[in-house]
């Protein structure tokens, strides 16, 4: 089996809410997103995502993905995509860095996969842990009591699990975490996620003002050194996430004890072969996750979906079903949430049918 074409979509996302909104000011209403396709000699095709949030989040954007694809889809010609781990060490040998540029070829190449041998992904992942995945729901930066009626809204439809964008104004971030915690029970689970917001003497006020509050803080800082330096100055469970981009740094987290948990995004690792190799690592290690990607679609979904299900349920903190945030679809099969939970498709490969009527026409074309 070949790979012989290669063909990405860009897609519109736009947001149920309106916007989306985290530190600094960060705000995105409509994203966009870059969906692959690679068709194979033997007739089978597999579909990938790529999502990136926003210029200026991670050293990614949307129209950065789409030309390091056309840079890299003439070394995939004519390679297996069975061989997953040979189609990795091509896309790492003909582009440096730049992981989310691979990330969609890579996921495609799972779904192939999945296809060839008769499997869902989850299961060549490792296993279906479970009857279904935990979901946190993320929780756009506004004022207090505009935050706490969206959790109250989300906990109704089933969601026992928040992410918080904080990573503002010290005060108001510590309001914003009170008032949120005041809707939720005992049980239930509130990160607060900075998404590296706070300079060093506002993330230490943060932490010292909610001392009495149950809270994981999740990424107060930009750099690591500065995030271990507030996780030494609070007894808060703590959750790393933009610093961990590659097994390196999740050794180095280990070592230092820097998080009680981190956060993998499939496509700043480089995806789902490079987010298993953290995963598998993290498992032996004993450390907890947040399973997920920086944004995406159906496809982007399903993808997280496997990618968390075939996880074991003690290390999983939650997962993100982001197609439930926007309002577009772009495939059927795609895991749809109930009651805060999503499950990863039955059916071989990612389990979805890309929508073409959505999709249009390809924006490029490797043959």
């Amino acid at each position: 089996m070949k790979i012989k074409r290669i063909r990405a979509y860009r897609v519109e996302l736009p947001l149920h809410e309106g916007r989306y909104n985290w530190s600094g000011g960060k705000s995105v209403s409509v994203f966009d997103s870059t969906v692959v396709s690679i068709e194979t000699d033997a007739g089978v095709t597999g579909w990938g995502e790529v999502c990136p949030l926003g210029p200026f989040y991670l050293p990614a954007f949307a129209a950065g993905a789409r030309v390091g694809i056309q840079e890299l889809g003439p070394h995939l010609i004519g390679a297996d995509p069975r061989q997953i781990g040979a189609i990795n060490r091509t896309m790492d040998l003909a582009l440096k860095g730049h992981p989310y540029v691979k990330s969609a070829l890579d996921m495609a190449c799972w779904d192939i996969l999945g296809h060839v041998s008769s499997q869902p992904v989850c299961v060549l992942m490792g296993g279906r842990f479970g009857e279904t995945v935990d979901l946190y729901r993320a929780i756009s930066q506004e004022a207090p009591e505009k935050m706490a009626a969206r959790v109250r809204q989300y906990r109704g439809e089933g969601y026992k699990k928040f992410q918080l964008k904080v990573g503002g104004n010290a005060d108001d971030d510590i309001e914003r975490i009170r008032a949120t915690r005041a809707e939720l029970q005992p049980r239930d689970t509130l990160v607060a996620d900075a998404n590296t917001g706070w300079l060093m003497h506002q993330a230490a006020r943060v932490v010292r003002a909610v001392h009495d509050v149950d809270v994981y803080i999740e990424q107060p800082c930009l750099s690591y050194e500065e995030s271990v330096a507030i996780r030494r100055r609070t007894n808060h469970p703590f959750i790393l996430d933009e610093n961990i981009d590659g097994i390196d740094m999740l050794l180095r987290l280990h070592q230092d004890g820097a998080a009680d948990c981190i956060n993998i995004k499939i496509s700043k690792v480089g995806g789902l072969t490079k987010a298993k190799q953290i995963r598998d690592l993290c498992v032996h290690l004993g450390i907890a996750m947040i399973l997920e990607d920086s944004w995406g679609g159906d496809v982007t979904t399903a993808a997280i979906a496997h990618f968390a299900h075939s996880t074991p349920e003690e290390l999983r903190l939650a997962a993100t079903d982001f197609n439930s945030y926007v309002t577009v679809s772009t495939a059927e099969g795609a895991p749809k949430r109930a009651q805060g939970k999503m499950a990863a498709s039955t059916a071989p490969g990612l389990g979805i049918k890309p929508r073409m009527d959505v999709l249009g026409k390809p924006v490029l074309e490797i043959a």
